[in-house]
């Protein structure tokens, strides 16, 4: 590995934790942090929103490497969103800072919501007409009751509540009763 890759990468590690830690961390957090020169870590990420928009990047990358580990042999789509979930928990790291670090109206967490958003809404109607989810509620509306699970999830192993395996497993209960619960 050559020295720019192993710099880059040291960086977004290092970046993952601090951020993870101090959502307001400075370039000059981050250098100290990862033990090397501002100009060094400026070279690599002019700014701290080039650095962020890195960080957003990756964890956008993990999350849909996630997804596509844990769900090529689901036997149906209420299968892959349950896989999906608890493959996307135990990220909680990686993500919840994001939240934080990053505006909502930001333009890389924005695209990235709406695919994500998107990407779910087309697996819960998937799941509606193989009959596993009611139909009468709206697609859109079932999409975010599973996003915000997943996120109370990350919050609940942010603050050291729960372990991933107790989160992913009372997150998916959750979406499930809820959802039929939503019916009635």
């Amino acid at each position: 590995m050559n020295k720019k890759v192993s710099t880059e990468t040291l960086i977004l590690e290092t970046g993952f934790a601090v951020f993870g830690r101090n959502a307001s961390a400075t370039m000059s957090d981050m250098a100290e942090a990862a033990g090397i020169g501002r100009a060094t870590l400026h070279r690599h990420f002019p700014s701290r929103d080039a650095l962020l928009k890195a960080l957003a990047q990756q964890a956008d990358h993990e999350l849909d490497n996630a997804v596509a580990q844990a769900t090529p042999d689901a036997v149906s789509y209420l299968d892959a969103l349950q896989r999906s979930m608890c493959a996307i928990i135990p990220l909680a790291n990686r993500q919840l800072f994001l939240t934080y670090a990053l505006p909502p109206d930001h333009p890389d967490m924005s695209a990235a919501a709406m695919r994500g958003h998107a990407e779910t809404r087309d697996a819960i109607q998937q799941a509606q007409a193989e009959g596993s989810l009611p139909t009468t509620l709206n697609p859109d509306w079932i999409a975010r009751v599973y996003d915000g699970l997943i996120y109370a999830a990350w919050e609940s192993i942010d603050a050291q509540e729960l372990t991933p395996t107790q989160a992913s497993t009372l997150a998916w209960r959750t979406f499930l009763s809820g959802i039929e619960g939503a019916e009635k």
